[in-house]
Order: structure tokens, then sequence, then C-alpha cells
């Protein structure tokens, strides 16, 4: 089946890529979303991704399994190039002239502040790791992929993506110690990084 949805990809069968979108759309969003940490940015990096796999279509491989590998890679390309954008507008915004009115946002996050804190844990940790580690986590502790797809996502050797991962797995359970020696807040975080899987398709 997914030989058969290769050779139409590549065609450029349009009922393929519906099927393409339909069958690993939220897999690209979640795996979009933990390298954005935003969910309008995870959303553009979903458009980008098909709208680049339509582009690209002629360099997948005929012959192989699942095209998950494929689309999380170019996710993962669109995710780096997408972060780079939004540093460029940031800084372009910050040479602006500032606007002295502040607007109170109490009302607005009053219900969210615990939901916020626990995941600010998670993003601090995850922004210590180098963005190397942070895409091979990505792909193989949330989005399910062994080595080798993880691998052929990246275009990087599977020792790599062993390495990587390693220092990714020690790096985050140093980082997300609690501060004051509370058994709770560690286990709740590695939860947090650990089991959400999707499975291979």
């Amino acid at each position: 089946m997914d030989t058969n949805l290769r050779r139409r990809i590549r065609a450029g069968d349009h009922d393929a890529f519906a099927d393409l979108f339909d069958a690993y759309a939220r897999s690209v969003y979640n795996h979009a979303y933990r390298l954005t940490g935003e969910w309008a940015a995870a959303e553009d990096v979903v458009s980008l991704t098909f709208l680049d796999a339509w582009r690209l279509r002629e360099k997948l491989d005929e012959e192989g399994g699942s095209v998950r590998p494929w689309l999380l890679g170019i996710a993962t390309n669109v995710a780096r190039n997408t972060r780079r954008a939004t540093r460029r507008h940031a800084a372009a915004v910050a040479r602006l002239p500032r606007d002295e009115t502040v607007r109170d946002f109490a009302d607005e996050v009053a219900d969210r502040l615990d939901d916020a804190a626990q995941l600010a844990v998670v993003r601090t940790a995850l922004a210590k790791l180098r963005r190397a580690e942070r895409e091979v986590l990505a792909l193989c502790v949330w989005s399910g992929l062994d080595y080798r797809a993880a691998a052929e996502a990246l275009g990087v050797p599977v020792g790599t993506v062993r390495s990587r991962l390693s220092r990714a797995r020690t790096k985050l359970a140093k980082h997300m110690e609690p501060p004051h020696g509370g058994g709770q807040m560690r286990g709740d975080r590695i939860t947090a990084v650990g089991p959400l899987k999707e499975g291979n398709r």
C-alpha cells in the first residue's frame, strides 16, 4: 500500500495527496508543535509541509515503507525555517518605537497559570537542548519513529540519531530535576516528554 501511495504521490495524483493529508496531518501537527511550542506556528508548519511535499514529490523514492519519516523530515526543515523567520521578525519589531499603552492581561490568563507554569518547566528544559537534540527527541520519543526512520527523516546516519537522543535524554533528566528536591515535579515532567507517542504508519 505504501509503495503504491509513493508512486501516486510522485505522479502528482491529487487524491493521493488528499489521502496523505488525512493519514498524516495530525502526526505532522504534533511534531511541529513539539518543535515550535506554539499552536499557531504548528498550524503554519503543517500547511507549509504539505506544500513542500507537493513541490518535492518527485524526490520521494518509489520503493519503501511508510511515507511518515519523509513528511516529518520536511516538517523539521520547515520548522527550522519558520523559527529563523520568527527571530528576524521579532528583531524587526524590537526596533520599532514602543507603544506606552500596556494591556492588562490579568483576566485573560488567570485560569491558565498552573498549566502555563508546568508548560514553562518543560519548555525551559527543552530550550537548553541543542536544536539537533530537540529534533531527534521529537521524532523518536514523541512521534515514535525508530532510529532508522528518524535518520531517514533528518538525512543523518543512524549512529548520529542514537548519540543525539542519548544526549537529549541525559540533559532533560538533569534540567527537569525539581528545584527543591520534591519528587512530584520530576515525575510529571518526565511523563510530559516521555510516552506521548504516535504509532508508526
